[in-house]
């Protein structure tokens, strides 16, 4: 146990430099003893146990199976460490809270004792591999976890993790080796394990039904909306790993990635690789997160231009993959949705208003761009230039330094996104206003549209608003029902194209949409899509357009052809499959 003890100290040392995560501990008593602590926890305060903390702390105890090893985790009243202490049992406890020892005395009390052993080391697999030699020592008797129930929302990286790992499974029978027994074989079946991370988004359903075609064995882990890397996410995944065993992670635009690399971090001791699709700007994403640039960690990018410039960012293993379409949601032959939706030009798309003013009330700390978004807006739109920060660093140096020097990584953020949306936004109004002679159907949020319209036209242009379709129960009865569909592709995607180009000849419709470099690996032109150049080529091409229905069937029957045989999501899984297969398999 000595030895034990200067590998602890030890790598207590290396891994002190994080911060702990109890800033005060208040203590609580009931009839003169200490019953419970208010815990201070990043501004908030939390109660250790509620009323009834020293007899809770006891039954905790004895909870523990006497053919088990104790490990007491996080911070505690001490009185669970007092009574196994007493009946002689070998206990080990992970416990680096400060805060708490000043108040309950248990480290001063404890931490020499013979039969205790106390880490307090930050690091979860440098802390397992500690338990697992003491572990040895005890003759491999299985881990008893212990903990109060704000003991793992205190640090669920640690606490959490741990807790999961010393369980192992479900059932909560616990394991000798955690290491051990998730160092399995990967990608040793005929179709790899998947692990995909869940959450509500557009693409994730059409991801499931894809894996579910190919016949890949997948199973999902439901990522929380709020807390990145809560202690109970962080458990899921430790218990998949032991009962479903995945050849590899699966998520969407990074989701369930915590900002400070910890899930990564995981990720890469348990050999686990990850694969992120990003189907939105990976640089405004990935700029919030460090770390993450693991030699497990592939990312797919559906804009081949970030390919570069997230490999210069340091991640190695970058591929594109573009965007699709489910031909079995957007299909023919659907049954046809209301009349007020039959119309000769229609298009389906945000205004980027309210995108606009929220990223302008972020920007406030910098008056210069709130003065000037727009004329920098118009800039950028009109450049060859596909990234913001390098715009602003070439026409505007003195701004881009002034905002490089403040650090803040969410004001540029919020800047870079300001100037994205309002040269969207910019765009689109220039693209839909050419609409006007054809009496256009415009869905999305009707009321920045009707505000935008007024604008431009001083409310005199013909053109009807409608609010926003359902994506999967409306758009693939409404595209049909128009005879060209306008698209415009957003400004942070200067070279790629978007689901409409899919969706829409999918179920039967006709695009009309910008020409964008990467349409040509995807299209031909002229035959298979009809585009546009600008919004000054607009009026003419959509005249031409509804004078010749043949030209609309042929042009639409020739992308349905093309998107059934390359453009699926079937396709696009079964392209990522293989690419993880031959990176790690």
């Amino acid at each position: 146990m000595r030895e034990g003890r200067k590998d602890v100290t030890d790598e207590a040392r290396a891994g002190a430099a994080r911060p702990l995560r109890v800033d005060a501990a208040e203590p609580v008593f009931a009839a003169g003893a200490l019953d419970d602590l208010r815990l201070g926890v990043g501004g908030k305060t939390w109660s250790l146990w509620g009323r009834g903390g020293r007899a809770k702390e006891e039954a905790l105890a004895a909870s523990a199976p006497q053919d088990a090893l104790p490990v007491l985790l996080g911070p505690h009243l001490g009185r669970c460490l007092e009574v196994l202490a007493a009946a002689g049992r070998p206990v080990a406890v992970v416990d680096r809270e400060a805060a708490v020892w000043a108040v309950t005395g248990a480290r001063e009390r404890f931490r020499a004792h013979p039969g205790v052993l106390w880490i307090e080391d930050a690091d979860p697999g440098a802390v397992l591999a500690v338990l697992t030699r003491w572990q040895a020592e005890q003759g491999g008797r299985p881990f008893a976890p212990l903990a109060a129930p704000a003991a793992r929302r205190v640090d669920p990286e640690l606490y959490g993790a741990l807790h999961g790992m010393l369980c192992g499974a479900p059932t909560k029978r616990p394991t000798a080796d955690f290491w051990a027994s998730a160092a399995y074989p990967k990608f040793r079946s005929a179709k790899p394990r998947v692990l995909f991370l869940d959450r509500p988004y557009f693409l994730n359903a059409e991801i499931k039904d894809a894996l579910t075609e190919l016949e890949a064995p997948w199973t999902p882990l439901a990522v929380p909306v709020q807390e990145r890397g809560s202690a109970a996410f962080v458990e899921g995944l430790l218990r998949q790993v032991l009962d479903f065993r995945p050849d590899f992670v699966l998520t969407v635009n990074h989701f369930g990635l915590d900002s400070e690399g910890r899930l990564a971090e995981l990720l890469e001791r348990l050999k686990l690789p990850l694969a992120s699709w990003f189907v939105d700007n990976p640089h405004l994403i990935l700029s919030r997160y460090s770390g993450l640039a693991t030699t497990g960690t592939a990312l797919f990018t559906w804009d081949a231009d970030n390919v570069e410039t997230l490999r210069a960012a340091g991640y190695a293993n970058v591929h594109s993959l573009p965007l699709a379409t489910d031909p079995r949601r957007f299909r023919p032959g659907l049954p046809a949705g209301p009349e007020a939706w039959r119309t000769d030009v229609s298009f389906v798309g945000d205004s980027m208003a309210s995108s606009v003013r929220r990223s302008l009330a972020a920007c406030a700390a910098v008056p210069e761009l709130a003065r000037e978004y727009a004329h920098i807006a118009e800039g950028f739109g009109a450049s060859r230039e596909r990234d913001v920060d390098a715009y602003l660093a070439s026409a505007r140096p003195e701004l881009s330094a002034r905002l490089r020097a403040t650090g803040d990584v969410a004001l540029r953020l919020a800047c870079e996104s300001l100037v994205t949306w309002e040269a969207t936004r910019q765009y689109r109004q220039a693209c839909v206003s050419a609409l006007e002679p054809f009496a256009p159907l415009i869905v999305g949020d009707e009321e920045g549209w009707r505000a935008a319209w007024k604008e431009r036209f001083g409310g005199a242009g013909r053109a009807r608003f409608l609010s926003r379709l359902d994506y999967y129960a409306d758009l693939p009865r409404f595209y049909p029902m128009s005879a060209v569909s306008l698209n415009c592709t957003s400004r942070q995607m200067k070279g790629a194209v978007n689901q409409r180009v899919f969706d829409v000849p999918a179920c039967g419709g006709f695009v009309l949409t910008d020409r964008r470099a990467q349409l040509d690996a995807l299209f031909e032109p002229g035959r298979e899509a009809l585009v546009y150049d600008g919004p000054q080529e607009i009026p003419a091409l959509v005249e031409r357009c509804l004078g010749d229905a043949d030209l609309r069937e042929r042009v639409s029957r020739a992308a349905r052809s093309r998107i059934l045989a390359e453009h699926t999501y079937v396709h696009r899984l079964s392209r990522l499959l293989d690419i993880m297969r031959a990176s790690f398999g």
